[in-house]
């Protein structure tokens, strides 16, 4: 009969175990860029505001709640899906490491993404589901036939595009009836994610200046078309501050990464540059935010430091 010395060990192992799960599924969807999703949605209704329409707080709330059911659905599948590559280049991933089996991956994305569509049409009714649905039509598209092509990009960025135009319905409208300066603005971000997500693709590649640079293109557009919105808009003299503060923050936050791994193009510097600019993306957020009002900023910019405080213990990418 084990004593109270063996009792305790059994117990000390059950409870690493239980932590060592927690910590797989939290690896799993990527937990610190759940972080970078409610930004997009609040962006989206931050849009709303500055087109003088008036996007409903709870409305926006759920909406932000169904972004992050989506985000985690995505980056689940892309580790089912990504499976067999992993275990020759990232065998430390839950999924090749044998720490959540493959088909549970399944299970959980798919069921992820259903519970954000769903998540969405609570918040706002259809025109929240069907953004939603687009969203998680575009995840798949991209975790299965389309990753690692021109295409497979482009979906990428479409999802975070869409994103913000989810955060549109707040209002029970849809995007094609506002104005156009409410539609580029999404379309910067598929631009911006897109040339992010084609230099995370050669992230284990040595010699890929030219993915750097496409990286960095897609920072140049971002700045262009958020000083094009900020003149179309003519926000207040203090939500001109805030957004030129928050583009200041921004290229200052994926110049340096950028930088280095254009001048040294290898995995340990491309890595931490993917990983700056996808948490980038919030302040990128805030500084469209702000033609809004500075309020409208500072609530998408908030999202940054629990996303960068849980990066220091889980990967972004």
């Amino acid at each position: 009969m084990p004593g109270p010395e063996a009792d305790s060990v059994e117990e000390r192992t059950a409870d690493g175990g239980s932590r060592s799960s927690i910590a797989a599924y939290a690896q799993l969807v990527r937990v610190p860029n759940l972080f970078t999703a409610p930004p997009d949605v609040i962006l989206g209704a931050a849009l709303l505001s500055a087109a003088g329409l008036e996007p409903r707080p709870a409305s926006v709330a759920g909406l932000a709640v169904a972004s992050v059911l989506l985000y985690a659905g995505g980056t689940t599948l892309n580790d089912a899906f990504d499976a067999p590559v992993d275990a020759r280049e990232r065998p430390e991933r839950p999924v090749p490491s044998g720490r959540v089996s493959r088909d549970s991956a399944f299970t959980i994305g798919f069921g992820l993404l259903l519970l954000g569509i769903v998540g969405a049409f609570v918040a706002t009714g259809g025109p929240g589901a069907v953004v939603a649905g687009l969203i998680a039509a575009a995840i798949v598209a991209y975790d299965g036939a389309l990753k690692g092509t021109s295409a497979g990009f482009l979906a990428m960025g479409t999802t975070r595009g869409l994103n913000v135009v989810l955060g549109t319905t707040a209002a029970g409208f849809v995007v094609l009836e506002l104005a156009l300066a409410t539609v580029v603005v999404p379309a910067a971000v598929v631009v911006y994610i897109a040339a992010v997500t084609s230099m995370a693709a050669r992230e284990t590649e040595g010699g890929n200046r030219g993915a750097v640079g496409v990286a960095i293109g897609g920072v140049v557009a971002a700045l262009v078309v958020l000083a094009w919105y900020l003149a179309s808009v003519r926000p207040t003299p203090f939500g001109t501050v805030a957004a030129v503060a928050f583009a200041g923050a921004f290229v200052r936050w994926v110049g340096r990464p950028l930088r280095s791994a254009y001048a040294d193009p290898v995995p340990g510097t491309v890595g931490p540059a993917v990983g700056a600019c996808v948490l980038g993306l919030v302040l990128l957020d805030a500084a469209f935010a702000a033609a809004a009002g500075p309020g409208w900023a500072v609530a998408a910019g908030v999202f940054l430091a629990p996303a960068v405080v849980l990066s220091r213990a889980f990967d972004v990418t």
